[in-house]
């Protein structure tokens, strides 16, 4: 009697990442990482063209003279008494609508963060903030000449039934000052949709531990709310600066004397009203605000890593 031999056909391990049954190729790691690199390359090239390559080039423009010779001179105009008051008039407007609507913002936060995410409340002013914080330009300048403008709605209303004339000492509303109130308009939508996450973040358990331990709602912000909410609050409070300091359109459709803040200065060197002979102030100029730029942004990227700590 022959003994014989059983064959055992060899079996290939199946991969951990494949599900039971399923007959499909896994990709491997490089290949999703390949696929992940093509998926990113239009909006990279995108930003490349629209926003790096102008950026170098406009200061780039600083640096070199009409004839393209490399130069110092047009930087140091940004030591001149007009550029340096208009950049103190962009810093202080940016702070003052900052500081407004980070305010206004955090109390309607605060009234509304209690509402349910699906009710109508919550729903409507959602979506109003939404709309209105990208709500500027030439839209929102012509909303206010038509509500208080010197012929608006709101100023016939006044002097002819109040004899209020909001006018009577200067048209503010065309001036620097009268930026404010547009700036605030587009700030406080603004401060709901960033600071907003930041209320939800407090954990119930953190309230309950308080009243257990016998503290009360003025020891629970004074010693837990206030301290986790304070990063996200001064972060959000640079993001509404950076936003002001880089408006242009609702300033430039609204203001009509002078150059009062930088974009409108920019504006102006680059319609040829330049400053002392320096062909090209404009890539100076935006080398001033690209600075002042980073460091509110690298300072709002530190707080918000802060502040991140409490919403894991």
């Amino acid at each position: 009697m022959s003994s014989s031999t059983v064959v055992t056909p060899a079996v290939e391990p199946r991969s951990a990442a494949a599900p039971r049954g399923s007959t499909r190729p896994v990709p491997s790691r490089r290949a999703r990482g390949g696929a992940a690199v093509w998926g990113v390359a239009p909006f990279a090239v995108y930003v490349a063209l629209f926003l790096v390559l102008p950026t170098v080039i406009a200061l780039a423009t600083g640096f070199v003279d009409e004839d393209g010779a490399p130069t110092l001179d047009t930087v140091a105009a940004l030591g001149d008494p007009f550029v340096l008051r208009g950049f103190g008039t962009s810093i202080a407007l940016s702070a003052v609508t900052a500081v407004i609507g980070a305010l206004l913002g955090a109390l309607v936060s605060y009234a509304i963060v209690s509402a349910r995410p699906e009710g109508m409340l919550r729903s409507v002013i959602d979506a109003a903030s939404g709309v209105l914080a990208q709500f500027g330009g030439v839209m929102l300048a012509f909303a206010f000449i038509a509500t208080i403008g010197i012929q608006g709605g709101v100023t016939v209303l006044l002097r002819d039934l109040a004899g209020i004339d909001i006018f009577a000492d200067g048209v503010w509303l065309y001036e620097s000052p009268g930026l404010i109130l547009p700036y605030i308009y587009f700030q406080v939508p603004l401060m709901i949709i960033v600071f907003l996450p930041a209320l939800e973040s407090l954990k119930p358990q953190w309230a309950e531990a308080n009243a257990t331990l016998g503290g009360t709602t003025a020891t629970f912000w004074w010693r837990i709310g206030i301290p986790v909410l304070w990063p996200s609050f001064l972060g959000s409070l640079l993001l509404l600066f950076a936003n002001a300091f880089s408006s242009y359109a609702t300033a430039a459709a609204l203001t009509s004397q002078g150059q009062s803040i930088v974009p409108l200065q920019i504006r102006a060197a680059l319609t040829s009203e330049t400053l002392l002979g320096r062909e090209n102030l404009a890539g100076a100029l935006a080398l001033g605000m690209v600075v002042v730029m980073v460091i509110v942004m690298t300072l709002y990227a530190l707080l918000q890593r802060r502040a991140d700590r409490w919403r894991r």
